[in-house]
């Protein structure tokens, strides 16, 4: 952080004061705030009153190639198990019911300060806080992912049938660029793995395309890839050349248009995959969370779904009231790409 702190101080002579992602108590002194008396066992939400993030470690230790996070983040430090649960039970008596397991890494967890890949025994513990429903948990490495995990999973009710591990590429040579510490094969072992343990699990992605280097077979390869695995979610992200990164050194040499192209060509696959998995729910009941109403129709999600990001589940409000935060099942009536739309069961 000092030498980025240097080089902003060269280029904003205006600034203060810089602090760091780990700086709040000196940022609270410069500003004469009371931390213990204003922060200690306090936190504000932002999101909806019934579901919040929880950011279970800080900074990263992986290489990736594209990424400047560990750069702006510094290394790797997880919070300690009995320090979250002290912060999810405070978010229950608040009203919090679902709680998003969030980090630049969830699968690095505990391996700093516990020796060993402690997400699991992090979930053990969270599901015994009274009030939390549902878990979910947001981007996990695939290199090292500690499969003790999906016997929580698979066992505990309340840590929802859901994943993010993003995955980036699928071709070897390209993921070695990319400094992912994996392969096409063990990538596609793993998701074999996932859906023996896990039958039913929601599996979210994140893709980049236009990576220095990637030719129309790779990207080809990317693509089956994608109509092979089916995910259930799926992002995808045009190649961006980042200052300082390991991946700068390289020529970007994929047209901006080629990458748009690109993501274009993923997405519209993943639509119909989306669709085609949707259009099976038709009929279904689920237990879904409500969080907003816009219009006509209240907004809801299913246990495989995450807020922003995936589908909703709408029910027409000139026919039904639901109140916000409540869970109900839901039968699901007509299914679109990205959406489900049904009604309450009483």
């Amino acid at each position: 952080m000092n030498a980025i702190n240097r080089t902003l101080k060269k280029k904003l002579q205006n600034v203060d004061q810089y602090f760091g992602t780990h700086d709040l108590p000196n940022l609270l002194k410069a500003l004469e705030a009371d931390y213990k008396h204003e922060l200690v066992g306090e936190r504000l939400t932002t999101t909806p009153k019934h579901y919040a993030y929880l950011k279970i470690a800080e900074g990263c230790d992986r290489p990736c190639s594209f990424c400047a996070i560990p750069l702006m983040r510094g290394g790797h430090i997880s919070t300690p198990i009995e320090d979250l649960v002290i912060e999810a039970t405070k978010l229950a008596e608040k009203g919090i019911k679902e709680l998003i397991l969030i980090a630049q890494d969830l699968t690095y967890y505990g391996l700093d300060i516990y020796k060993k890949r402690a997400l699991a025994d992090l979930l053990k513990e969270l599901v015994k806080v009274n009030g939390i429903e549902w878990i979910r948990l947001h981007y996990a490495f695939p290199s090292g992912f500690p499969l003790d995990v999906l016997d929580v999973m698979k066992n505990e009710p309340k840590v929802c049938n859901y994943l993010d591990i993003p995955l980036q590429h699928i071709n070897t040579e390209l993921l070695k660029s990319m400094r992912r510490g994996t392969t096409s094969d063990k990538t596609k072992k793993l998701l074999r793995q996932f859906r023996d343990k896990v039958p039913n699990m929601a599996v979210r992605t994140t893709l980049i395309v236009g990576y220095p280097g990637e030719t129309k077979e790779q990207f080809n390869e990317l693509k089956q890839f994608v109509e092979e695995s089916k995910f259930e979610r799926m992002g995808c992200f045009a190649y961006s050349h980042e200052e300082n990164t390991h991946a700068f050194k390289l020529e970007d040499d994929v047209p901006e248009k080629v990458k748009e192209a690109r993501v274009s060509e993923l997405m519209e696959l993943q639509g119909q995959i989306s669709f085609d998995l949707n259009q099976e729910k038709i009929g279904n009941t689920y237990r879904c969370i409500f969080d907003r109403k816009e219009g006509n129709y209240f907004y809801g999600r299913t246990e495989f779904d995450s807020p922003d990001v995936d589908n909703d589940v709408l029910v027409d409000a000139t026919k039904h009231y639901i109140q916000i935060g409540q869970f109900i099942p839901i039968k699901i009536n007509e299914a679109t790409d990205f959406d489900l739309y049904g009604e309450p069961i009483k």
